[in-house]
Parts: structure tokens; C-alpha cells; sequence
């Protein structure tokens, strides 16, 4: 049984199955969400609920945040005092995707109350969670990423790839895969589209092409998913986000994108 209690924000459609794998693993937890009846499940398991983010803040303890954006994360350390009672020793692990000065500057805030940033940012889906299936780069202090390896694994990475101290690049990296995935599954509607408008079985051609040029788990979930009538993404912002993230991270980095740019028109 673990001792160190856990301060998770964001219960959303990843930070709920994460949050009850840090509960599996035991991990005692302090949650908070905005719409606080989200937090149910976890409660009638034992977890504490927070009223306010820094009521989920152990000073000197680890405090993980699953949110949409940096703008998100920036309005939850802004309130209350929040980095003043995490304090020195602190550490907390940013799980959302923005920009990499976004990062930097939340890590700087965070130095100077003596606590830690590090980023950590999720590829899975909601039920690559509960799968404990989620890959994660992860970025900052080495001493920090030592006591933040574990909570990641436990809280669903099958593997966590470690990009450093310099704050910034595992942002790089969730920027640069997302926008891989968008252009990959941009690509397979278009293909799953001309083929059943062909006549030619589109699932079959999905099952051929994944099992021989393109055996990869991108082209195989979301080419399945397709091909059978469903979407990529759905409804979802994210795609849009994310590539506008991964053009500018881009320009910063002076590299053109005719690519992202022709994405962007399509999303």
C-alpha cells in the first residue's frame, strides 16, 4: 500500500480512468473537479474530495493535473495560493498539451516557490486508460521525474519515455505525434472513402493494408474505426488545437508547414 497521498485535478474522460488506476495501485487520493459530482466514483471508493485545487495540494507532495490546456493549468496554480502551499519540494505533473512557452513559464512559476513543473503529456484515449495502455513523454528536473515515474505508471503509461530537463520538449513531442496521427487519420478517411465508394469492401482493405505496409496502432484503431462508419475524432476540438499548436511550435522553430497548414483547412 502506497503512503504518499496523491492531489489529482481534472476528472474528465482521461483523468477519471487514470485517476481510479492511482486508486488500484493504492494511491490515496485528494480530487477536484470542476463539476464536482464527477468525483462521485471516486469518493465512494475512498478518495477525498476537494472543494477548491489547492485543497487537493499536500505541501511538499505531488500533485498530477489533467487538464485541456496550459491556459487551464494557468487558472488552477493562479488560484488561492496554490503554488505557495505546494511549496518547496513540491512537484507537480502537468498532464494537458500546450504550447512549449507555455510550459516554460509555468515551470518558472513554479521555481520560484521552490516546487517543481513537470510535463507529461497523455497519447491514448479514454479507453487506453482504463487499458493502463497510455503512452507518455515526460520532461523536467531528474529528481522530480524519479518520484513522478511511478504515479505515471501506476496511473495507466505502459511506457514513459524521458525527454530531458529542458521544459518544452516533451510538448514538442506530443505536438509533433498529434500532428502525425491527424495527418494519418486525414489520410485514412480519404482512403476508406474512395474505396467503399469504389465497391471495394472497405474493412477488408483496412484488415489487408494493417496487417502488411501499415502495421501500426494509429492506422489500425483508426482505420477499424472508419472503415466500420464511425469517426476519427468525432465531435472533438482537439485535432483543430492541436495542429494550430504544432504550426506555431513550428514557426518558433522556423520550419514550414504546407502540411499542418492544408490540416487546418480541412478540420
Amino acid at each position: 500500500m502506497m503512503t504518499e497521498r496523491i492531489g489529482f485535478i481534472g476528472l474528465g474522460s482521461l483523468g477519471l480512468p487514470m485517476a481510479r488506476n492511482l486508486m488500484a495501485a493504492g494511491y490515496p487520493l485528494t480530487v477536484y473537479n470542476r463539476t464536482a459530482s464527477k468525483a462521485a466514483p471516486l469518493t465512494a471508493k475512498g478518495a477525498m474530495q476537494a472543494e477548491r485545487p489547492v485543497d487537493a495540494v499536500t505541501p511538499g507532495g505531488i500533485v498530477v493535473s489533467v487538464l485541456w490546456d496550459a491556459d487551464a493549468v494557468d487558472n488552477v496554480v493562479d488560484q488561492n495560493g496554490f503554488l505557495d502551499r505546494l511549496g518547496p519540494g513540491g512537484v507537480h505533473i502537468a498532464m494537458c498539451t500546450g504550447s512549449p512557452e507555455a510550459a516554460k513559464t509555468l515551470a518558472a512559476r513554479h521555481a520560484e516557490k521552490g516546487c517543481t513543473y513537470v510535463e507529461a503529456p497523455i497519447f491514448g484515449r479514454p479507453e487506453a486508460a482504463e487499458a493502463k495502455a497510455l503512452w507518455i513523454p515526460f520532461a523536467g528536473p531528474a529528481e522530480a521525474k524519479e518520484r513522478a515515474r511511478p504515479i505515471l505508471t501506476a496511473l495507466g503509461a505502459q511506457g514513459v519515455f524521458d525527454f530531458g530537463e529542458e521544459i518544452g520538449t516533451a510538448t514538442i513531442v506530443k505536438l509533433v505525434g498529434n500532428f502525425l496521427i491527424v495527418s494519418a487519420s486525414n489520410s485514412l478517411r480519404e482512403a476508406v472513402t474512395m474505396a467503399r465508394n469504389s465497391g471495394v469492401d472497405a474493412p477488408a482493405v483496412i484488415d489487408m493494408l494493417t496487417q502488411t505496409l501499415f502495421p501500426a496502432p494509429i492506422y489500425q484503431s483508426y482505420g477499424k474505426r472508419l472503415a466500420e462508419g464511425g469517426a476519427a475524432f468525432g465531435q472533438s476540438d482537439i485535432p483543430a488545437k492541436d495542429v494550430g499548436l504544432f504550426k506555431d511550435a513550428a514557426g518558433k522553430a522556423k520550419t514550414q508547414t504546407p502540411i499542418a497548414e492544408m490540416l487546418l483547412d480541412l478540420l
